[in-house]
């Protein structure tokens, strides 16, 4: 264990657990424990931990070949996931396919894209968004100072809006929907006009800022904006995509099609691998070789990615998810009821969020989210928050989750409440 005190300390550490395998929805450390894994590792282990099926490809194909440089060589594991994803992407007109490694890399790729094709320079995120921790989705993310603070200045041209948030912003869905495309407009004319607006840039559910599902209307009239202005709309489907919301896409629940499509985590049960898909007019006018990267789609992960797919079909996952989700909703819920801290529990799918706050004034709860958090991972569920102020814990468990293990889950996450309720 000596080891452990050289591991940069830059990284933030969840749990002090050493992992000796993972096994569907468990981890089990080196002393045999076994932990309800409901983080996921941030969402990325779909098809839980090794699957036999996504193992067994990437196996097969470490024997073949391990890396073919997608600017040297094709390879067939790109191509079946082409035909793969092709089979899942519900816009036909969502044709061209670019794929790097991480969720940054990808956003910072539709970012591009969008310059290129637009030839315009300004970006418009979302307030409480998270985008990655490259120098440009750094400027992209608002969710919380600590992925900016010691880096500014950060690069220019990133222009933020209010994120329709309506739990946070004490407003029914209409007057979200209202509030939120007002001050949009106002941007527009106040900071970044449109001609000089290449994209906005949306997460369809809010990710690290707090799980949140904006009204459908929202959504809509945002495409529609969009569509009256040139302006490029990218969805950030990082982790809302694969599955994670019950849709193989997030933006499937708004009816809205996207300019730009981008997903990462879930796409390749644990393999480096993240993918953007878009129109064909706008991928050609992407100069060529003025974006690219020595690893980007490669072999071994994108024969991970075939087999996560495939599982999800074969296994029939989406169903699962709806399935398992309304029981996590509806023992959430029960839950709200028994335990006032609990302010607001929202989701789509198996991206579902219990948001904490004090019950004389509403305000964010962070010791008690993190409490919860603490006494759970002791009685065996590994569980994360995120939000802006930490009071929001979330719960990703992998897709194929059983009713049996959501059941458990709840068990312990009620004791927990018990606990600090005590």
């Amino acid at each position: 264990m000596s080891s452990v005190e050289h591991i940069g300390t830059v990284w933030g550490r969840s749990f002090n657990i050493m992992v000796e395998r993972g096994e569907g929805v468990y981890l089990i450390d080196t002393e045999g424990r076994r932990y309800l894994d409901f983080t996921s590792g941030i969402g990325v282990t779909s098809t839980g931990h090794a699957h036999p099926k996504v193992a067994q490809a990437i196996a097969n194909q470490a024997t073949k070949l391990i890396h073919g440089q997608a600017n040297i060589v094709y390879h067939k594991p790109m191509m079946e996931l082409i035909d793969e994803m092709s089979s899942i992407v519900a816009w036909p007109e969502l044709s061209e396919y670019f794929f790097s490694n991480s969720g940054a890399e990808i956003v910072e790729a539709a970012v591009k894209l969008s310059k290129h094709a637009t030839k315009r320079q300004n970006t418009i995120v979302f307030s409480s968004s998270f985008h990655g921790r490259t120098h440009l989705t750094m400027a992209m993310t608002t969710s919380k100072t600590i992925y900016r603070i010691g880096y500014q200045p950060l690069p220019s041209g990133i222009f933020v809006t209010p994120y329709p948030y309506a739990y946070q912003l004490k407003m029914n869905e209409a007057e979200t929907t209202d509030y939120c495309l007002h001050e949009l407009k106002r941007l527009l004319k106040s900071q970044t006009a449109p001609e000089e607006t290449a994209c906005i840039v949306m997460e369809p559910v809010l990710g690290e800022g707090g799980y949140v599902v904006p009204p459908v209307e929202f959504v809509q009239e945002l495409r529609a904006l969009c569509d009256q202005y040139g302006i490029l709309l990218v969805a950030d489907e990082v982790q809302s995509g694969i599955g994670r919301t019950g849709v193989w896409f997030a933006m499937e629940h708004f009816g809205v099609r996207p300019d730009v499509l981008i997903t990462a985590k879930g796409l390749a049960s644990g393999m480096p691998l993240s993918a953007l898909v878009t129109r064909k007019d706008l991928m050609a006018k992407w100069t060529t070789g003025s974006h690219g990267g020595t690893y980007g789609g490669n072999v071994v992960a994108c024969a991970a990615a075939v087999a996560t797919l495939r599982v999800i079909k074969e296994e029939r996952l989406l169903d699962n998810v709806n399935t398992r989700s309304k029981q996590l909703l509806a023992g959430l819920q029960q839950l709200q009821q028994e335990f006032s801290v609990i302010g607001d529990v929202r989701g789509k799918g198996l991206m579902v969020a219990t948001e904490f706050t004090t019950a004389q004034r509403g305000e964010p709860d962070t010791a008690t989210s993190k409490a919860v958090v603490k006494a759970a991972f002791e009685h065996g569920l590994m569980l994360l928050t995120c939000g802006t102020y930490d009071n929001v814990i979330r719960w990703i468990p992998p897709l194929i989750v059983s009713e049996s293990e959501m059941a458990e889950a709840l068990k312990i996450f009620a004791a927990a409440l018990d606990t600090m309720s005590h």
